[in-house]
């Protein structure tokens, strides 16, 4: 977000708890791309904001983590001292959640990443939430990359390069008629917290219906290895299609991700070099 647009984001989770008479004089900002998220002191609550034009439903997604906490899924839950829904203010949508402290430790062990998303994903399994197929999310991606309004700065060479892998890795993925189930969307690990809890994840913004390799493809190699009974040829179609919508997502005109363009040129490198396609985390800037 813009600074301007921080300090009114800011200002309305603030406003918002305060409203719900949880005690409020600070705020830590704790990450910023496009949406912000803070942490609420002296409440210890954890706020996402987003303007009222993002583009994912922060009802849709307070619904399925509802859902999920009655599962007893592996999945940060949802501000218990407030009504479980989607606040508005000052142009904002703002949603509260429990706030958890990191354990201080090594990265999450591969075989208990696995495990954790396989809880996550037999959770899944048991609601009911009504979400896009993995493929509308390729379909939009194509059609920013199609746009030179929205991707102005892409050479001709990377738009087709883009292109060409969006809609051939995708046919192939969808052909191999994998079974479809609610997926988390992006459980890459800043998507999961280490937490005394054990493994929570959290941001389920992007979730969608596919196979289970679509999320396997947002983890690292050795997560995916140790995931059980996965299909590990369709895990490296589907990291291939993920390096693509990452790239697109870093050349377009609106993109706030703190890396920027930097990463967009790593990206469509990784790219042109073909397969085999490496995980996220082996991408470098």
């Amino acid at each position: 977000m813009e600074t301007t647009e921080v300090r009114r984001a800011v200002a309305a989770a603030m406003s918002v708890a305060s409203e719900l008479d949880l005690a409020v004089d600070d705020a830590i900002v704790l990450s910023d791309s496009n949406r912000l998220v803070v942490r609420l002191m002296p409440c210890d609550t954890v706020a996402r904001v987003a303007p009222m034009t993002h583009f994912a439903s922060a009802e849709q997604e307070v619904e399925l983590v509802r859902q999920l906490a009655q599962t007893d899924s592996p999945v940060a839950p949802l501000e218990s001292r407030v009504e479980s829904r989607v606040f508005v203010h000052d142009g904002f949508k703002v949603t509260l959640w429990a706030s958890f402290e990191a354990v201080q430790s090594p990265m999450l062990p591969p075989e208990e990443y696995a495990q954790a998303l396989a809880d996550l994903h037999a959770g899944l399994r048991e609601i009911e939430v009504t979400t896009p197929h993995f493929m509308d999310r390729v379909a939009e991606i194509q059609r920013d990359v199609a746009s030179r309004d929205v991707t102005p700065d892409l050479a001709d060479a990377d738009r087709a390069l883009l292109a060409n892998t969006l809609h051939d890795l995708g046919r192939s993925i969808v052909n191999r008629h994998g079974a479809v189930q609610l997926l988390h969307g992006e459980p890459h690990p800043m998507n999961i917290l280490t937490t005394k809890n054990g493994p929570l994840f959290i941001d389920f913004e992007n979730t969608a219906r596919g196979p289970v390799e679509y999320d396997l493809a947002w983890v690292p190699n050795e997560v995916s290895q140790h995931y059980p009974d996965a299909d590990q040829v369709l895990v490296g179609d589907c990291r291939g299609l993920v390096l693509a919508i990452v790239a697109a997502h870093r050349w377009s005109l609106n993109d706030q991700h703190p890396s920027g363009r930097q990463s967009g040129v790593a990206f469509l490198h990784v790219l042109r070099q073909g397969p085999p396609w490496p995980a996220l985390d082996d991408v470098t800037w």
